[in-house]
């Protein structure tokens, strides 16, 4: 099993190419082959954008060339109209399609799978339009043209070894700002909320929020990649908002490993690189273009980056980390001992089925509640209908006194109820700890607190020693560094419950907690639950 451990240093392995491939081009390249490879970093930022909401969210955009076409126009514009400089420009060139992607964005958002490709794509189609048309502003199919040179406090960077430097002086900034932020809570909230959306939801994560920040940044990161374009070629013109554009930046996040930065700078690089090393074979270098690409995609499901994992973990042996000192989570208020959690006539039909038809129950702290009856009897429902997992039909829920009925589920389990699933909802590619600590700390995750944390991260460093001790307490501990692909069905139980603990619910909501267990480990988790 390939975890992120492995994944982290496939992403050192490329990093670590991309360096040596930079300084022998550097050292040894044409002023072509400079600017070819700058023309890379450009595309390497542009695709280091995309990870966000494609490979950190999960959600197929088709609008990252118009971002990236709305910061060269803007940045175009406000060089040559209002005689700006680049440096001067550029924050401005970043801030307009941000504004973009975040008006587009509330609406947009809410879309899922193939609806929400194809909305962005709208979305770009229409930028392409307006770029075409409004020829007064945009200068139309024609473009801009005489766009001035980057330059920097003054300092023109116009071709040659100073111009890739500066480009790649900016890839390696973006690139760090986007490791910080998948390594941190951030990188674990997204990875939880991409692979199991409900797992994600069941510990309070707004999946709303964390969508729209990728999408926000996907936008910033295309609006940086869009102005370095336009004053690196001295034009800026349609063909930059185009589908080719679009469907390069895709096709290097995919052949690189979508979640990765190590492997989306070095998918770019072989996007833009390919071409101009099949030169020589004239009219047949596309043709092996592709088929170098597609051998690529078909070999590595997974990208680069997961390719060089995958082989990292089968030629080293699996390094433990440092053994983690458990630290039991702060003691909560006592509560009172009127009613927990009131159910009256809630019901639910699909379609023709009436899974749950007028039920009633109350629940009180400190107690412990069965519910009994055969398969298909609803249980399950009545267990999504409380915890906003589905809409009832009629009925109420109130949680100490305060209706909950109809609240989205992430707001229903930062009031106070924790919850598992019948097939527990772990990730494959997380480590137990790491299951278990996100659900300490990934209700306030956001780019600027990731961002703004120590290099250790000290919080995360809390959560995993407070991760620690729950599992501690399920008996889990020594599974703590095991991948949850690879546990067997009673321990990934038992991880699952321990991160419904991490909430600190008031109410624990266990679906068929016992279920494939043996009688030993029935009557072990039972021991562990009472106390």
């Amino acid at each position: 099993m390939t975890g992120l451990r492995d994944f982290a240093r496939a992403n050192a392995v490329l990093v670590l190419a991309i360096i040596a491939f930079l300084i022998w081009t550097a050292s040894f390249g044409t002023n072509y082959q400079m600017r070819v490879l700058a023309i890379a970093g450009i595309y390497g930022i542009l695709a280091l954008g995309y990870h966000f909401i494609l490979g950190q969210a999960g959600a197929l955009s088709l609008a990252q060339a118009a971002f990236m076409g709305v910061g060269a126009y803007a940045s175009g514009l406000f060089s040559l109209r209002l005689d700006l400089p680049f440096d001067v420009s550029l924050p401005l060139a970043i801030l307009a399609p941000v504004a973009l992607a975040a008006i587009v964005g509330a609406p947009v958002l809410r879309l899922k799978t193939h609806y929400f490709a194809l909305a962005t794509l709208i979305i770009a189609q229409v930028c392409f339009l307006v770029a075409t048309e409004w020829q007064s502003l945009t200068g139309g199919a024609n473009g801009l043209g005489g766009v001035p040179s980057i330059s920097i406090l003054g300092k023109p960077f116009s071709s040659g070894l100073p111009l890739l430097l500066v480009v790649w002086a900016f890839v390696g900034v973006a690139a760090l700002i986007a490791w910080r932020l998948g390594r941190g809570e951030l990188g674990l909230a997204w990875a939880l909320m991409r692979e199991s959306p409900s797992a994600a939801a069941s510990i309070g994560l707004d999946q709303a929020r964390l969508r729209y920040l990728a999408f926000l940044l996907s936008a910033g990161y295309a609006g940086l990649a869009g102005a370095l374009y336009a004053h690196m070629l001295h034009v800026v013109s349609t063909d930059t908002l185009g589908l080719p554009v679009m469907i390069g930046c895709l096709t290097a996040v995919i052949v690189g490993g979508r979640s990765q930065v190590g492997g989306v700078l070095a998918g770019a690089i072989l996007v833009t690189e390919l071409p101009e090393w099949f030169r020589g074979l004239h009219d047949w270098y596309l043709l092996a273009y592709g088929v170098i690409l597609l051998a690529v995609v078909i070999a590595a499901p997974s990208g680069l980056a997961g390719a060089i994992a995958a082989l990292l973990s089968k030629l080293t042996p699996p390094r433990h980390s440092d053994p983690i000192v458990p630290l039991a989570l702060p003691i909560r208020e006592r509560l009172d001992a009127g009613p927990l959690l009131q159910v009256e006539g809630l019901s639910k039909r699909f379609g023709g089925v009436s899974a749950v038809d007028d039920v009633s129950l109350t629940l009180k702290p400190a107690t412990s509640t069965g519910l009994i009856g055969p398969n298909g009897s609803g249980k399950t429902t009545l267990v999504n209908l409380i915890t906003g997992f589905y809409q009832p039909d009629l009925g109420r829920v109130s949680m100490r006194g305060h209706d909950i009925t109809g609240l989205a589920s992430h707001v229903i389990a930062r009031a106070g109820i924790g919850r598992t699933f019948q097939t527990a909802a772990l990730v494959d590619d997380m480590s137990a700890l790491e299951a278990v600590a996100i659900a300490r700390v990934g209700q306030n995750a956001g780019a600027f607190r990731t961002l703004s944390a120590s290099w250790r991260n000290h919080r995360l460093a809390l959560a995993y020693r407070e991760a620690a001790d729950l599992l501690a307490r399920m008996g889990a501990l020594e599974a703590a560094d095991a991948m949850c692909g690879t546990l067997p069905y009673g321990m990934r139980r038992r991880v699952e419950i321990a991160r419904a603990l991490a909430l600190q619910p008031s109410l624990l909501l266990l679906d068929e907690p016992a279920a494939g267990l043996n009688e030993t480990e029935q009557a072990d988790l039972s021991k562990r639950l009472r106390q």
